[in-house]
Order: structure tokens, then sequence, then C-alpha cells
């Protein structure tokens, strides 16, 4: 009998523990080479444990255990090996097809048994499943207090869908209290965030975007760009151009501070903060200056669909120099957004609403945003954190400067 011993692998630098979120498999599951075993959570990400050999494992660690890197956490014997599939499935179908004849002998049996008092019948279920009632809203009137389908269109004749229906999406009143443990990922964004704000020196700065040419664009060219690159057109791509190109006048907000020393990228390692089942996650785009609007539309898109699976690793997050990051999507229409360190900067969006603008002496109605800039003021000064935010207000309302450096065609033109 041969045993392979399997065990924690390092999900990243500096990181010596990891919590065991969620046992896919269990003691006695005879599972293949490479199939996932368990769901790791790290500081930095969820990892997934998989088996090294075909064979019986043993689970040595429960669900929620701390445990180091390197550590055992489950043996696989590999004198078990897997049965060929075909074999598990044909079992199955039979089981399935008895199943349903027992259900059949079942329903088609005269109703003699006693039923607790409450117990709806089929048709009452149905009616009550279907209006959102509970049992202990009913009175039955049926043989031992049995809800009848009588005792349902009664109650609904009666106002009581009305009711249920605002109860159902309010509280429901009660003292009773949910406790969850807290992820290793929850806890490690915790500490980061107000260490952020213990160990920097952050301001917020304000201005506001006039989207309405980034909406022409989008209204011109949304078909024939799906058609040519198979994916839309969103905000987050001419967003991220016009930071990179801001970015490139202003380098210190895509600095940072290490030790006693200025560090001052010459790349845009572009983070996007995105929503995914364990939390806010920020995966990086590498070089996004040198991208397009297509490869950024491409990259956010296949970021969020590992992020919304899980299936992020510590690499995807890791080495960022500016963050952006989008409450629009959620309805917020200003906020001050919290550095992403070792950065110095992150830009907020928010939602587009039309609000009346003076333009050339008229009032009209315009889409606009808020956007803010939080920075460190250690080392962005005043000046750049306005003169940066600026620059990218100028681009968006005029996309092509975003192809000229930040300059109007003209001006390039004359070379001014």
């Amino acid at each position: 009998m041969a045993i392979v011993e399997l065990k924690v692998p390092s999900p990243g630098e500096s990181i010596t523990e990891v919590v065991i979120a969620r046992w896919v498999k269990n003691t006695g599951d005879i599972v293949e080479k490479d199939e996932v075993l368990a769901a790791v959570d790290s500081d930095k990400a969820t990892l997934t444990l998989n088996a090294e050999e075909s064979g019986k494992i043993e689970v040595l660690a429960a669900e929620g255990d701390t445990v180091k890197v390197g550590q055992v956490v489950v043996k696989i014997d590999t004198s078990f090996k897997p049965e060929a599939k075909a074999k598990v499935e044909a079992p199955k179908a039979e089981v399935k097809v008895e199943t349903k004849k027992e259900e059949a002998k079942v329903s088609s049996t005269p109703a003699t048994t006693s039923y607790a008092t409450g117990t709806p019948s089929v048709a009452a279920a149905k009616i009550m499943a279907e209006n959102n009632i509970s049992a202990n809203q009913m009175n039955g009137t049926g043989k031992d207090g049995r809800i009848t389908k009588q005792d349902v269109l009664a109650a609904l004749s009666n106002g009581l869908p009305t009711a249920q229906k605002v109860l159902s999406n309010s509280w429901q009143g009660g003292r009773d209290k949910d406790r969850a443990k807290m992820t290793s990922l929850r806890k490690t964004v915790a500490k980061r965030l107000v260490a952020v704000k213990n160990e920097t020196a952050m301001l917020t700065t304000f201005n506001e975007v006039d989207m309405s040419e980034i909406y022409a664009i989008r209204a011109k060219y949304k078909d024939k760009f799906k058609e040519v690159y198979g994916t839309n057109v969103g905000f987050m791509s001419f967003f991220t151009k016009a930071v990179t190109e801001a970015l490139y006048h202003y380098p210190a907000v895509n600095g940072m501070i290490d030790g006693e020393e200025l560090v001052y990228n010459k790349y845009c390692d572009i983070g996007i903060a995105v929503s995914a089942p364990k939390g806010l996650m920020v995966p990086v785009l590498r070089n996004a200056e040198l991208m397009s609007i297509a490869d950024i539309e491409k990259g956010i898109k296949d970021l969020a669909v590992k992020a919304r699976d899980g299936k992020l690793t510590i690499a995807d997050m890791e080495g960022g120099t500016f963050t952006i990051t989008n409450g629009g999507v959620f309805g917020s229409m200003m906020s001050t957004p919290i550095i992403n360190p070792p950065q110095s900067a992150i830009l907020g969006m928010h939602n587009v609403v039309d609000r009346p603008m003076a333009v050339n002496g008229q009032v009209v109605i315009r889409p606009m945003m808020y956007i803010a800039l939080s920075y460190d003021h250690r080392i962005i000064d005043g000046r750049e954190s306005v003169g940066f935010l600026v620059k990218v207000k100028e681009m968006l309302e005029n996309p092509s400067r975003i192809l000229f450096g930040g300059k109007l065609p003209e001006e390039v033109l004359l070379g001014l």
C-alpha cells in the first residue's frame, strides 16, 4: 500500500499559514489525480488544493482550521483506484428510475396518513409557494388541522398576499443574531485599510466629468466594436487609458514610498477593483499604458470572470502601481476611496447623472460623473494631485487627447 502525503503549498511570499475554507471531498472518497479536494483561504486569495495522485483520501484537518504552509492535510492511499466513469453512471440512472417509481407509488396511495397540525395539502402548498405564504400564517380546517386549498384561497381573498409580500422583503421581527468567522482575506484587508489610514497622509480631491463624448462614441461604435472584438466597450477602458496618459505627465501619482526612498514607476500596472463573492479584490492589468481599448476591455472581462469564479491567483493581484475603483455600478454619487498600499493614489468613479450645466452661456442637460482622487500627501503635492485629475477630466471630455499625449490634435499640429 502506497501512501501519498499532500502538503499545503505556499500561496506566495511571506504567507506562512492558510485556512481550510471548504472541503470538496471527504475522508473515504476515492478521487482522481488533479481533482480538487479543498478550497483554501490565504491572506491574499482563495486557492484550491488538488490531488497529486489517484486513490482513497483521508482528511487530516477540519473546515475552518488554520494550518501551516507545508503541513500535511490529506493522505492518499493509491492502492484504491477510481472506477471507470461508465460503470459509475449506469447505477445512478437505475436508482433515479427506481426513485421515480417509488414516488409514483406514494402519490397513488390513498391519503389515509395522519398529518401534523398546519401541514398543507399538495394543492395548498403549491398556491402558498407561489404567494410566499408560510404555514404558520394559516389556520387549517382539514382533517387533523391540515391546511386545505380552500383555506389558502380564503386567506388570499382577505388580503394576506399583500401583507406577506411586504413582510417577505422586510424585517420579520425577533431578536436573533448571526455570527460568521472572518476569512483570512477579510482580516488582511481590514488590517491593511486601517494601516493606510494610520500610516499615510491621505487626502482626497474631487472633480466632475461631462461624459457626453464618451456616450457618443459608445453609441456610434458599440455594435461595430463588438462585431470586431467580441466584447462590449465600457467606461473603464476609457478611464484606464486617460489615467495612463495622465500618469505620464504626473509620475509622482504613479510612485510609492519604500523606506526612505521615493520610487517612480516608469510603467503603469493598473489595479481594477472588482466585487467578488469573497469581497473586494484588485487584479492588475500589466503595462496598461501599452494596451488598446479592446485589450483593456478583454483584460478586465477576463479578470472579472476569474474573480467571480474564485480563480484569481496571487500573481493576478501583485504589483499594481495605481488603482481605479468604480462605486458607480452600485449607485454611489461620491466617495473617498482608500489607497491600496503600497501605492500612493487611487481614482474613484461614480454614477452618471443627468444634471443641468452652464455651457456657453446656456443651461443644458449633460450626463455628469463625479470623480475622486485619494492620494498620499507625503509623496504627492496638491498641485500634482489636482493637475492629474484635471488631465484625466480633459481627456475624457475630449477623447482624441488620449491619442496625442493629452493634447488636442490641433495643438499637436501647431507644435504647442
